[in-house]
């Protein structure tokens, strides 16, 4: 499949790594320059482009940027052919310039983004951390293999959505519906905690949206005082931390 990611960040730089080896013809493209993408990312056949090019003939669009920056890449999603796949990575945080539109502590999320885009979403990526998304991807049938929830209402898009995580290294889980989304977004127990296809949906099941903001904001507090004095953390602590938190 042709494959356009908007987002060179962490995750869609390793997206771009996985999905053009898996024999995908991959272009991922930045608000910068070509040039300025990471060469890592490009190792296995992805070609950097510009941002006007990305998502031109498609059949998949996956977008992973922040989601304050969603508004700002929608006229890119929505260039993309009719037919085209939207996948979505981002997530819901509070933002220093106050709250996005619209948007109910994250319980919304993944509509508002649709929203933007025009077209039907699906969410995908979005509940590991770029750290075990680079470290712990396994080859499937792998025992332990850690899943990742899927989630939209259109089930052509959600099929080829699981069939892409699975190549990227974790087992897929259909998640239902993307107003369900929020279940494994920030502050729920699934997100960033590394669970198996066999425990996710106990952990989806146990989302409380009364409590998920407080949770979030307790792991951001904690991820930035841990980094702030040791340095970057590693993927087991964030795992450690986000299940005894949740």
């Amino acid at each position: 499949m042709k494959i356009g990611i908007i987002g060179a960040g962490a995750i869609g730089a390793t997206l771009a790594q996985r999905l053009s080896a898996a024999g995908h013809d991959v272009a991922i493209a930045n608000s910068r320059h070509p040039d300025t993408i990471d060469r890592e990312a490009l190792s296995t056949g992805a070609r950097a482009v510009h941002a006007s090019e990305v998502t031109s003939g498609a059949d998949v669009v996956i977008v992973s940027v922040n989601m304050s920056n969603v508004p700002d890449v929608a006229t890119l999603v929505r260039a993309a052919p009719e037919a085209a796949v939207i996948i979505d990575t981002s997530n819901y945080y509070p933002l220093r310039d106050g709250h996005i539109p619209a948007l109910d502590d994250g319980q919304v999320e993944s509509l508002w983004v649709a929203e933007h885009y025009g077209r039907p979403a699906v969410k995908a990526w979005n509940m590991i951390t770029a750290q075990s998304f680079t470290e712990r991807a396994t080859a499937p049938g792998t025992a332990g293999r850690v899943a990742i929830a899927v989630a939209g209402d259109d089930a052509t898009s959600k099929e080829v959505a699981m069939t892409l995580v699975d190549q990227t290294g974790f087992d897929p889980f259909d998640a239902g519906s993307l107003p369900e989304s929020w279940r494994q977004q920030p502050g729920t127990p699934a997100y960033c905690t590394d669970h198996t296809t066999a425990e996710l949906p106990g952990v989806l099941n146990k989302a409380d949206a009364t409590r998920s903001g407080r949770r979030r904001d307790l792991a951001i507090a904690a991820v930035i005082e841990r980094s702030e004095a040791e340095g970057p953390v590693s993927a087991d602590y964030l795992v450690r931390l986000n299940r005894a938190i949740y």
